[in-house]
């Protein structure tokens, strides 16, 4: 558990120029975490890269990292689906920078993100087996809402204030 004289993460959001940055954050993510995301090292090698990549070039998407330093230790996405409404991407937060709140702060930036373009909710898909993530995103007001083999969909209400909960 983080003390009290532990600094504070950075949040930042990415855009074209930082590229690099959030392929460290990505790459990170999937060597550490693999069993949390649908797309592994191989698919990143093989063409996904790039498409992430691209969304750092895409004006209605977000990429945000979590810094301690100049060490990227979380990262989340928004990304606008085919229907409309605003998703909730990849939220990852290294073991060692946990218990810090940050995945309610990345979590609360997105949803703000959807806020500022009038989107009434947000959605996001967890893996059926990932138990602790499911868990933070029901503290935080998320609700079941759907099935797609393999995740469940969540939704929640964007009222008034972010993400509650740490």
């Amino acid at each position: 558990m983080p003390g009290p004289t532990d600094p504070e993460a950075v949040l930042r959001r990415l855009g074209p120029a930082d590229r690099r940055l959030w392929g460290e954050a990505r790459l990170a993510a999937l060597t550490v975490s693999p069993e949390a995301f649908t797309m592994d090292l191989a698919d990143w090698r093989a063409g996904g890269e790039e498409r992430w990549r691209a969304r750092l070039d895409d004006p209605t998407a977000l990429g945000l990292v979590a810094l301690l330093g100049d060490r990227p230790v979380g990262l989340a996405g928004g990304l606008v689906s085919p229907d409309g409404v605003p998703e909730l991407r990849s939220l990852w937060v290294a073991p060692g920078a946990r218990g810090r709140g940050l995945a309610t702060r990345l979590v609360a930036a997105v949803e703000e993100w959807a806020r500022e373009r009038g989107a009434p909710l947000i959605r996001l898909a967890v893996l059926t087996g990932n138990t602790p993530a499911r868990t933070l995103y029901e503290r935080l007001g998320y609700r079941r809402s759907g099935e797609r083999p393999g995740e469940h969909l969540m939704t929640r209400a964007l009222g008034e204030g972010g993400a509650r909960g740490a």
